[in-house]
């Protein structure tokens, strides 16, 4: 059985030789940097050739088989060779991991080969065999946590951490990983960006202008490095505003949950608490978000950086000008953040039982597919309260418009551009949403094996 497996699985992933080859080799310019073989390869390179020979290979399985057969029957508390919904919710319970009854099905659905709603040793090593995972707190990571990315818009609702990840630093760690992620998704796609908020902010005055001549325009004012205006703030405030979240998040989430200690939130309850701790995370860092959109607009020359620019608006427009655009931003948070997640888990659950036959885990790029259409639709609802927040910060800089609260701007908008005036510059906005996942999600891959957290 063994040589068997060693052999089929050779045979999917390399140019393999024949069954009989006693010398086949893995290596990872065969593989994907994202496949587990790759992790497989490195446990298993006893003598660091860079290269899993057959011996190698034959030993890692039949150590890691030995794991998988100790982990099942840690699962099968009942000892009748078959794992059921309740002996992997009461497990996942036992870590520290909530699920429901539901969760806990599609869990099983997702190996139950046979149909029985029950695993026997052979579904569990199948599934598992070429997965290197040591002990079951990381088989409860990989079933509980999914792929969502900050793109440079309202993040999305936190990820469920259990109290033992809490304090074991992990949340930290994956907090880091996300930031970095943000981080350089948002250096990527900064250029559109600034298109955006230009094309927001000057109305009328953009019409004709499209995705080059924009670009060309802000190189031939500033030069190629223009292009970056305004992202460094832009980065700067993603570790507060995640970190604020996450902390406001699970305050929250003890409120909404009371007496139910350890019970997982419903989407609707994710739904109230993500909104309502981005709205904190909002209030507390929102200055940074004027300070980024002045810097975005600012010309050659008017700003030495951002203590100069914060400085500027304080003596020429006093302390209120910080939270100029606030309503609206607030406002935005919640159709944004509530299509979003809506959208996000119905897509994800249509796959599931269209595709999956009521899979778990429906695959990194399904998940992927998801998030970029749930943001795009959270985007298309939002974004007039977008640029009018947007027009609210840049008062100062338009000519004529310095007074005008959120409904002036609103009347302004239609009365001099129509309806269309209100999703001004969403062209490049949308343009970034895809090479902003991408980025993202290799950046954050490569930063929670870097960091230590379990993938």
């Amino acid at each position: 059985t063994l040589c068997h497996l060693l052999v089929i699985c050779t045979a999917n992933t390399l140019h393999c030789h024949t069954p009989q080859c006693t010398s086949t080799c893995l290596t990872s310019s065969f593989i994907p940097l994202s496949s587990p073989l790759i992790l497989i390869v490195r446990e298993s390179d006893i003598n660091h050739d860079g290269l899993l020979d057959f011996q190698e290979f034959s030993q890692y399985l039949r150590a890691h088989e030995k794991r998988l057969r100790l982990m099942f029957h840690s699962l099968d508390r009942n000892n009748d060779g078959r794992i059921d919904v309740g002996e992997i919710q009461q497990s996942l319970h036992s870590l520290g991991v909530e699920v429901s009854m539901e969760q806990a099905s599609r869990i099983l659905q997702s190996m139950d080969r046979d149909g029985t709603m029950t695993i026997d040793w052979n579904e569990w090593r199948d599934y598992f065999l070429f997965n290197p995972f040591h002990n079951m707190e990381e088989i409860a990571h990989y079933w509980k946590h999914s792929h969502m990315f900050d793109i440079g818009e309202h993040l999305t609702v936190p990820d469920e951490f259990s109290e033992k990840e809490r304090r074991s630093g992990l949340v930290w760690r994956q907090l880091v990983a996300g930031a970095m992620a943000g981080a350089v998704s948002r250096t990527g796609t900064a250029p559109l960006d600034r298109l955006k908020v230009f094309l927001q902010v000057h109305g009328s005055t953009s019409r004709g202008i499209n995705l080059w001549t924009g670009l060309k325009g802000m190189v031939q004012e500033g030069g190629v490095i223009s292009l970056w205006r305004g992202n460094g703030i832009n980065v700067l405030k993603i570790a507060p505003e995640s970190a604020i979240k996450f902390m406001a998040y699970e305050q929250i989430k003890f409120v909404i949950r009371g007496s139910k200690e350890g019970g997982t939130l419903r989407v609707q309850e994710r739904f109230i608490a993500g909104s309502l701790a981005g709205a904190t995370a909002q209030t507390i860092i929102y200055p940074m978000e004027v300070l980024k959109t002045r810097l975005t607009l600012r010309k050659t020359g008017q700003y030495s950086g951002v203590a100069d620019c914060a400085r500027q608006i304080l003596k020429k427009e006093g302390v209120r000008a910080f939270y100029r655009g606030y309503v609206p931003n607030t406002l935005g948070i919640i159709p944004y953040a509530g299509i979003d997640l809506a959208v996000y888990e119905t897509l994800k659950n249509a796959w599931l039982q269209r595709y999956c036959v009521g899979s778990a885990d429906p695959g990194v790029f399904v998940l992927l597919g998801c998030g970029t259409v749930s943001s795009t639709c959270g985007q298309l609802a939002s974004y007039p309260l977008a640029l009018i927040r947007t027009r609210m910060q840049a008062q100062a800089t338009i000519d004529g418009n310095t007074n005008l609260t959120m409904v002036g701007q609103f009347k302004h908008i239609i009365s001099h551009e129509g309806v269309p005036g209100l999703y001004r510059g969403i062209a490049p906005n949308f343009l970034k949403v895809i090479p902003a996942v991408s980025i993202s999600y290799v950046v954050y891959e490569h930063m929670k094996k870097v960091l230590g957290v379990g993938s």
